[in-house]
């Protein structure tokens, strides 16, 4: 595999100010996405945070994290697991609600997903506040999962994430 060393995907995303509100500075991965060297080159960087470890399943969040996600659990010979906002899976399911700046959502997983004692990657786009990733690891662990790793192309260091995921070994590509 070609490794050309951590942040060299940084030129594919784009900044877009003022969305989804005046003052925010949001980091746009469709670039990212465009690019197949973008694609390859951020899929190496994400691999090399995972190392050798053995994987059984790669859990992504709606919908940004199922990019990657996919091509994690390829990459890993392990299965992939979608969770998604409320309704959207169609077979039995377990739910773990979350906080947001002005009020809750909820995040799902279908019960079946993971057996106990899985070896589970949790991979999104970016951990930003970090109550979705919280949710996403409550989740894995009420179905048995072991979390090995939770696994972002990016880190908005300033949000404070990463203190969600207190106990979790936590890696990103990017750091901001």
């Amino acid at each position: 595999m070609y490794f050309c060393g951590m942040n060299n995907i940084e030129k594919y995303i784009r900044d877009i100010q003022d969305f989804p509100k005046e003052g925010i500075l949001f980091k746009d991965i469709a670039t990212l996405l465009q690019d197949p060297v973008g694609m390859r080159l951020c899929l190496e960087n994400l691999t090399q945070l995972v190392g050798e470890q053995k994987i059984d399943k790669v859990v992504g969040m709606e919908s940004r994290g199922f990019f990657f996600g996919t091509l994690l659990a390829q990459q890993y010979n392990a299965g992939f697991v979608p969770v998604r906002k409320p309704g959207k899976l169609p077979f039995k399911k377990i739910a773990e609600s979350y906080d947001l700046e002005y009020g809750q959502d909820s995040l799902e997983i279908h019960v079946d997903a993971i057996e106990k004692g899985e070896r589970v990657l949790i991979h999104d786009d970016v951990l930003a506040t970090g109550g979705t990733a919280e949710a996403v690891c409550k989740l894995v662990e009420r179905l048995g999962g072991e979390i090995v790793q939770c696994n972002f192309i990016m880190q908005l260091d300033f949000l404070k994430g990463k203190d969600k995921l207190n106990g979790y070994n936590v890696t990103s590509v990017l750091n901001y």
